[in-house]
């Protein structure tokens, strides 16, 4: 009986591992047609004479979204796919691989011609790398690889596109694969996938989709009437986010420059409130800023390379005190002794100013130099197919509200704050209690320039570092300080963001020069009305 009970077991042992390997072989065919192997005709045919054969060859690959086809379209782009004999392979450096297979071959075959590609080829070859790497684990990898196709996407990468859309889960780029799939079915035979697809490219804010769309508005493009009038009115939605993204970006660009002006103007606010002085080498000041973050850029780079990206902050001290040593100078030996006769102080300082430029020009040479943004500033913020925000604008908008938030401090909860502020009110009845007016009049025009000198670090990241760079704030920065109302920090931020954002969208509208024109009438005319500024002045003698 034993011997019968021992073959009970074998059996139903056997009869286990038949049922697993039934069900391994179900799961294997469930998964072929996501394993297919390389179809050997296919990609010999790579290397076909006629364009179109290649070209056809190329959209077979990409159908399968296997990762060997992306391994040998890869190869074929970089020019690593030759032909040996009757193979085709594939060269890796020193290594020679069956394209097919992806075996190495030992030895390498010797006598090898290179596939060479026209522009045409090159780009149907772009397209299909980019369907195949909707498919790669890696999300950054996928994100770019929908981003090129959102424009170029056609009907016959319809069917990877829903397939690709049914298995990515990051909502960021399902949005943009969602916009490829519609555009690629607006050539659909069927007029409702057609519908669907212009119902959903409506959701797009891509001036590409707009053109597609409104090709579609022809009779002659678009038969079917359906569709036409829900182009037209997927062309209207498409205009006004396009316009939204217009507007919202040219208010970030003006927020971005009031940050400038803001810098150069704090400054000059402080300096022309309490001595009265009309400073034309304020603008110069803000240069002597962007050299010092030049030099400090050219430290880092010869001593300390692998921190350079950290030059920025070891910038902006030596710009502010280089650039404060500088007005302090030109307080204690020019500017002290013309109090008073402010023609002759325009005059002296605009001397100055030419000096300083000549200065630079001897320093550094006549030619621009290169301050490069670090890496934490390069690059941008996407937040709409036509909005970008660039870091380094980001980065110079936090930067002014930081050093806003100091002066704020230093004007109002210090004892220095409390002197430059009782000095910019009532110069003689300061000097009575005991405040030292001519003290105060040196800490703050070298406090000024301190200023001035972080406007330069922060100018130095969007613009031109060059001897002649701050002749361009000067005129912008006293109006600045003119339309806020002379020595106020609430009317300097409001004035300056004010125009900046007013300059950008008159900028838009009517060209550079033209808007400059108009803003500067407009503050004479605003002026002639009201001479305060947007922020009146208190004290009794400035009632006066």
């Amino acid at each position: 009986m034993k011997p019968a009970a021992g073959f009970g077991r074998r059996f139903f042992l056997s009869h286990d591992t038949m049922k697993s390997a039934l069900f391994a072989l179900l799961l294997w065919l469930i998964a072929a047609p996501s394993l297919a192997v390389l179809d050997p005709a296919t990609v010999k045919q790579l290397a076909a004479e006629e364009s179109d054969d290649r070209i056809a060859a190329i959209r077979k690959l990409a159908q399968t979204a296997d990762p060997e086809a992306l391994r040998v379209l890869k190869a074929l782009s970089e020019d690593a796919l030759h032909v040996a004999g009757d193979r085709i392979v594939a060269v890796e450096g020193d290594r020679v691989l069956d394209a097919i297979s992806g075996r190495e071959l030992k030895p390498a075959p010797e006598n090898r011609d290179g596939i060479t590609i026209n522009n045409r080829i090159r780009g149907e070859l772009s397209a299909a790398l980019a369907v195949l790497r909707l498919f790669d684990p890696d999300r950054q990898t996928r994100l770019q690889a929908a981003q090129e196709l959102a424009g170029s996407a056609d009907a016959e990468m319809a069917p990877l596109l829903a397939r690709a859309l049914e298995k990515e889960r990051d909502p960021r780029i399902g949005r943009i694969l969602s916009l490829a799939h519609a555009q690629a079915n607006l050539k659909n035979p069927d007029a409702a996938v057609r519908l669907a697809a212009v119902k959903a490219l409506g959701e797009s804010g891509n001036p590409n989709v707009k053109n597609l769309l409104a090709a579609l508005t022809d009779k002659n493009a678009e038969p079917d009437e359906k569709v036409r009038i829900e182009a037209a009115a997927s062309v209207r939605a498409v205009e006004s986010r396009l316009a939204f993204g217009d507007n919202a970006g040219r208010v970030f660009s003006g927020l971005s420059l009031g940050s400038i002006l803001l810098l150069a103007a704090l400054g000059l606010a402080i300096t022309y409130g309490v001595m009265g002085v009309i400073n034309m080498a304020h603008g110069e000041l803000l240069m002597v800023g962007a050299y010092a973050t030049f030099a400090m850029q050219t430290v880092f780079r010869n001593h300390f390379p692998g921190a350079l990206d950290w030059y920025v902050a070891a910038a902006i001290p030596a710009a502010f005190f280089a650039a404060a040593l500088v007005g302090i100078v030109m307080e204690r030996t020019v500017i002290r002794f013309l109090y008073g006769r402010p023609l002759e102080t325009l005059l002296a300082t605009w001397g100055i100013s030419l000096f300083l430029i000549q200065a630079a020009r001897s320093l550094f040479g006549a030619q621009n130099v290169e301050v490069a943004n670090p890496a934490w500033m390069s690059g941008g913020i996407e937040i709409a197919n036509n909005i970008v925000l660039p870091l380094n604008r980001i980065a110079i908008v936090g930067f002014s509200l930081f050093v806003l938030a100091l002066v704020w401090v230093l004007m109002n909860r210090t004892r220095l704050g409390m002197f430059v502020r009782a000095v910019t009110q009532n110069r003689p009845m300061a000097g009575c209690v005991g405040v030292p007016t001519g003290r105060m009049d040196t800490l703050a025009f070298g406090l000024g320039a301190g200023i001035a000198g972080l406007g330069g670090v922060a100018l130095s990241q969007i613009a031109n570092v060059g001897p002649d760079m701050g002749q361009g704030y000067i005129v912008d920065s006293f109006m600045v300080v003119v339309l806020g109302g002379v020595g106020q920090l609430a009317g300097a931020v409001w004035a300056a963001l004010g125009l900046g954002v007013v300059t950008k969208f008159l900028e838009g509208w009517t060209g550079a020069v033209i808007a400059k024109i108009v803003v500067l009438v407009f503050i004479i005319i605003f002026i002639q009305k009201r001479p305060q500024g947007l922020f009146a002045l208190k004290g009794r003698f400035a009632e006066n």
